[in-house]
């Protein structure tokens, strides 16, 4: 266990050649629905009223993280990705709420406790990935502020649940990246301690590369997590494998975690970002056959398309990388 974190991506045995892969957050055909609500409707409620609302939905929501957690052991998934509003509208500045006094008769935490043993059980790694609006490298200090807000309560209930990191972009440029970069490490020392043991910065497809993020990294002690579809949109003059190496030197003796997606109109395309209902084969890193590495597939098909890729590993893969030579954005 690392700080409160239970390591089960360290238990137990899988074959070199069979790397843990995950879904992220939704299903697309299976009957398995988180709900959510809008500050708008809740507006229009009664305070109590309002109260019931968002606890019946946080106790709908933590009983379909538990079904969510079960369809996948059962499946052979291994790790999954929690809809960062589980618990929605939780640090709204109107109608944001403490779990603790939302759940008075303990309802909600109790099923939150149970995905935990489940998934601890069935060695399945959980994670977050907070929403574009955490910033912690901004440079408007409102935005820092309310991006350490939302990551500490993200991680509290991440404790929960288990899960063992909140993954977050770079952010924007303002100002140039070097002055960016030092802010976001800033804005990490401002985190409580059960966030910052399970943050992870992510390279992204338009401004922070592998090459930038790893600094930040190494002086902070935080993993980077290997997007490969973003290195080919952004690319840094490393390569895949060292990328991926770079990255997962990151994770020390933990099981390093990347994400894998195809572009949908291809890479040709004008618009290569754009995630493809399903990966093609031929955008499998070569360099990741015969590691020991979580790969959360990001495609539209959701499940189907984490055991379609599954069902075919080890998948033909791309001879070289693939790089996509676009206009970078500047680097400030």
């Amino acid at each position: 266990m690392r700080d409160g974190i239970e390591a089960s991506s360290d238990r137990g045995e899988r074959s070199a050649a069979a790397p843990r892969f995950g879904l992220c957050c939704t299903f697309l055909v299976e009957p398995i629905r988180f709900r959510t609500t809008t500050a708008t409707f809740v507006s229009t409620l009664p305070a109590r009223e309002r109260n019931r609302h968002l606890r019946r939905i946080a106790l709908h929501n933590a009983a379909t993280l538990v079904e969510a957690v079960e369809w996948c052991a059962a499946h052979g998934i291994g790790a999954y990705r929690v809809k960062s509003q589980l618990l929605p509208l939780l640090t709204h500045p109107v109608f944001g709420y403490e779990l603790a006094a939302l759940d008075t008769r303990g309802e909600v935490e109790k099923a939150l406790r149970k995905a935990r043993k489940l998934a601890a059980r069935r060695q399945l790694r959980l994670s977050f990935h907070p929403d574009q609006f955490v910033v912690l490298g901004s440079a408007n200090e409102a935005v820092v502020r309310s991006s350490v807000a939302e990551l500490d309560a993200q991680a509290v209930v991440a404790e929960l649940i288990g899960a063992e990191q909140l993954t977050i972009h770079g952010g924007g440029a303002q100002d140039g990246k070097r002055a960016a970069l030092e802010r976001l490490a800033r804005g990490i020392d401002r985190l409580s301690g059960r966030a910052r043991t399970r943050l992870a910065l992510e390279n992204d497809d338009r401004i922070y590369t592998v090459r930038d993020l790893l600094p930040v990294c190494d002086r902070q002690g935080v993993p980077l997590v290997y997007d490969v579809h973003h290195h080919r949109c952004n690319p840094d003059g490393l390569d895949e494998r060292e990328a991926t190496d770079a990255a997962g030197a990151t994770w020390g003796k933990r099981e390093a975690w990347v994400h894998l997606s195809s572009p949908s109109g291809g890479w040709k395309a004008a618009t290569p970002r754009h995630h493809a209902d399903y990966i093609d084969a031929r955008d499998v890193p070569a360099s990741w056959r015969g590691r020991r590495i979580t790969i959360d597939v990001e495609a539209k098909a959701k499940e189907l398309a984490v055991l379609a890729l599954k069902g075919r590993w080890p998948a033909r893969t791309a001879a070289g990388p693939r790089r996509v030579d676009r206009p970078r954005a500047p680097s400030g």
